[in-house]
This record gives C-alpha cells, structure tokens and sequence, in this order.
C-alpha cells in the first residue's frame, strides 16, 4: 500500500471533533499511541527478560497502527501528504549522512 492510498483511505474514519480543523486531537493521540508502544516494550524487559516473540511482534504492530493513523490525521490537518513527510525526512537524513552529523542534537543540524 501507497502511503497517500493508506491517509486517504484512514481519513475515513477520522471521528474527532472539528476533524479538519483540529491539530489538538491528533496530537494528544500521536503521544499517547507512542506511549503506549513505549510501554510495550518497557514491560518486556521488566517481566519477560526482553524476549521478544510472535505475540509481542503482533501487539506492537497494533499499536504502531494507531501511531501510522495519528501520523496520517496530523499530516492531513497540515495539508501535508505522507509521502511529503517520508520524502523530506530521508533528503533530511541523507544529508545527515553525508555530513557526518547523524548523531548529536537539533534539528536543523
């Protein structure tokens, strides 16, 4: 699947208050999808040594999902596609690359 295919196709369930003009709802989302993959992975290490498997696999997928779905409703509420956002973050990261400055801090480095 395309990315722009999967926004598309996700904004049709967008169920949010004032969806299209809400950068709020999908923010808070954003976070708490990502807090709960942190989660995830923070209780593998407390009660399963940090062995991963099948069944940890496919719940961390789920709720990388629910991440991709924010990331989508986001980007449409700025206009942007998904396929701007993985295009510009990978010139971003090749010019990191090629810079030398992959590692460090800031954005703009």
């Amino acid at each position: 699947m395309l990315l722009n295919d999967y926004q598309l196709q996700s904004r049709n369930t967008a169920r949010y208050p004032d969806a299209g003009n809400n950068l709020i709802y999908p923010t808070l989302g954003l976070t708490g999808e990502a807090g709960e993959v942190a989660d995830k992975v923070k209780k593998l290490i407390r009660d399963r040594g940090g062995v991963v498997d099948e069944r940890f696999t496919e719940d961390v997928a789920l709720e990388l999902g629910d991440v991709l779905w924010y990331v989508a409703q986001l980007a449409t509420e700025l206009g942007l596609s998904l396929e701007q956002v993985a295009s510009a973050n990978l010139r971003k990261l090749k010019s990191r690359s090629q810079r030398g400055t992959l590692k460090g801090e800031g954005d703009h480095r």
